[in-house]
């Protein structure tokens, strides 16, 4: 018997898809501003560079003699407090106009409107860049001395913390030259990715897909799917090479430069500073996860290949469902309902907090054309609130990434008291809350199932997102580091791109991959390459942390809660050692990454024991 849906149209399986999916719910931006044309927005925009000149006025050329006051502590403290102020409008104008832009990058409207948002911010914040710098050239132990003084110690920890910039701070006008030039140098060649990427479309089996879209299809049950879906990609991948590779190379060189004035001497040493973690702590975890990868990816790929009756997969095949297992889609309330239960389940704080995401409308969730694509969770600013952003599509995968992004949401949230100044997350923690989200939503799905084919595929989906996550991520980390090592010594084409990404995936993915024709252009889509270098490696360090932390939950639940807390909602106020000190966890030590990475294992070879 013929199956009718064989012959629907791309119109009629999208409307089939969408009511599987269920309403869908949109973010609603108003709760920063109305709209792009508002008063509101227009006149905090105007306020932003009023009173950031009016800032420079006051306090431009005065932060050193204003140490030597007796009232230093008071006198300081006012100026740290207006500029956390400005800080966070600065931010609430700049985070409006990114979710704007980011809600559909072809929009020309939207593009112009995040363009000419940035020309003012940049010129707002440009004012203000004297602040820190003079701050950080008051006599150290001065410093020390006036800032455990109330009412400046409430910002100790942002002052100690910024004072390791120091080494690297240069003086006031380069500064300026530095972040004006950014405009039209770092930041341009961003929103040429972004808008080159969104624009991108694949042709599979008649239909127009974006990139999000297409994506999504490497996971599909049909292995024909997967493999056109794939031919798809490479193909207008290779079609955007020379592009690709002149953003790649002009924006290694940027860096360069800007390291070389500044005196870092390794290429993610600027990185490592700004994630306030030791190069030998990252060193140490991408050592032991190379070192690792026979024992996880290599052999975990060899037993797929072996579920599917094969020596070795194609590269498209990688993160293909199991075999004869149901594949369904998943409604977005179903997904919601597990996420918050997997979260109540820990702790009915944590559930409260996410379920406001979805309440007031902090989520944007249906994957339109034009939409950035993959998902973020955007802190804004303390007086405001996180978005989360999603392109949700019903995969098992997509419930996973919705734990992820609000277990980023609920950091934030929990953070945002310590102020525009301390909220932030050094990246090497900022991955803490949403994985624990992750592993939360996976156990307590895996827990329920009973099914023992169903049990298989979720906890080989669970190994596979691990292995995204750890291996995967320290592979671009090592292909990161080659470019920007080579290009010290001249412009890459795209070959050689192309040749330091099909290295790195070799040596990580192991032999039971067969990584073909066409697969050597993918690296040019991953957006951390361009907009955050070296930012990769945080994953690793979240998951393998996480997987740590999670061990100590299973152990000794009691007070874990309490702690957790504790640690999210420290925000930027401490170092990764003393946040991980109260569950017995040291990063420095090399035995700490081994814990995560047996996790792993031991999932893998409980996989092997249900053969």
């Amino acid at each position: 018997m013929v199956d009718p849906a064989a012959f629907a149209t791309a119109a009629e399986r999208s409307a089939r898809s969408a009511k599987a999916l269920g309403p869908l719910p949109e973010w609603d931006l108003s709760h920063l501003y109305p709209a792009m044309d508002s008063p509101a927005f227009k006149a905090d925009l105007e306020r932003a560079l009023s009173e950031s000149q009016r800032f420079a006025e006051l306090y431009r050329g005065k932060l050193g003699p204003f140490a030597q006051r007796e009232d230093a502590a008071t006198v300081l403290a006012e100026a740290v407090a207006g500029y956390e102020t400005l800080s966070d409008l600065l931010g609430r104008i700049g985070a409006y106009a990114g979710l704007v832009y980011s809600g559909d990058t072809t929009d020309p409207q939207r593009a112009k409107f995040y363009g000419d948002t940035q020309d003012r911010l940049n010129a707002a914040v440009t004012e203000l860049l004297f602040f820190e710098l003079e701050l950080n050239r008051i006599d150290p132990a001065l410093m020390a001395r006036i800032s455990g003084q109330a009412p400046l110690s409430h910002w100790k920890p942002w002052l100690d913390d910024l004072a390791k910039d120091k080494p690297h701070q240069l003086e006031d006008r380069i500064e300026e030259l530095f972040h004006e030039k950014s405009m039209t140098g770092q930041a341009a060649w961003n929103r040429l990715f972004d808008e080159t990427i969104a624009s991108l479309r694949f042709t599979l089996d008649g239909e127009e897909l974006t990139l999000e879209l297409t994506l999504n299809k490497l996971q599909d049950a049909d292995g024909a799917v997967r493999k056109a879906a794939a031919e798809a990609l490479g193909e207008v991948f290779r079609g955007q090479l020379r592009s690709f590779a002149l953003i790649t190379n002009t924006l290694a060189k940027d860096k360069e430069i800007s390291d070389r004035w500044r005196k870092f001497e390794d290429v993610a040493d600027s990185r490592h500073l700004a994630n306030r973690v030791e190069r030998e702590v990252v060193d140490a975890l991408v050592s032991a996860v190379r070192e690792a990868y026979p024992r996880l990816s290599h052999r975990y790929y060899k037993l797929k290949a072996k579920w599917f009756g094969r020596e070795q997969l194609d590269f498209w095949d990688r993160n293909a469902p199991l075999p004869q297992v149901e594949q369904r889609t998943i409604p977005w309330a179903e997904a919601r309902d597990t996420v918050l239960d997997a979260y109540h389940a820990f702790s009915p704080e944590m559930a409260g907090i996410a379920r406001r995401f979805f309440d007031e409308c902090w989520i944007d969730a249906p994957a339109r054309p034009g939409k950035a694509p993959g998902a973020f969770a955007h802190p804004t600013v303390p007086s405001a609130h996180p978005y989360v952003l999603v392109n949700y599509q019903g995969k098992p995968r997509d419930v996973m990434t919705l734990a992820h992004e609000l277990g980023h949401g609920v950091h934030q949230v929990l953070a945002g008291p310590n102020g525009a100044l301390m909220a932030p997350t050094p990246l090497t923690l900022a991955e803490t809350a949403s994985v624990f989200g992750e592993m939360l939503t996976f156990r307590r799905l895996l827990d329920g199932t009973r099914d023992a084919k169903q049990r298989k595929a979720m906890l080989a989906a669970k190994v596979e997102d691990m292995i995204n996550t750890v291996v995967r991520q320290i592979a671009f980390y090592s292909f990161e580091r080659k470019v920007h090592e080579a290009r010290r010594s001249g412009e890459l084409t795209a070959e050689n791109l192309c040749e330091l990404w099909m290295s790195v995936q070799a040596e990580s993915l192991g032999p039971a991959i067969r990584l073909g024709s066409g697969y050597e252009p993918f690296w040019c889509y991953i957006p951390h390459f361009i907009h955050s270098p070296f930012y990769v490696y945080a994953y690793a360090f979240g998951d393998c942390l996480v997987n740590s932390l999670y061990g100590v939950y299973q152990n000794a639940a009691e007070g874990f809660q309490e702690r957790y807390f504790a640690l999210l909602s420290a925000g930027g106020t401490k170092h990764h050692s003393e946040l991980l000190a109260p569950f017995g966890l040291d990063a420095r030590d090399p035995a700490f990454w081994q814990i995560g990475l047996k996790m792993i294992e031991g999932m893998i070879i409980e996989l092997e024991g249900m053969e």
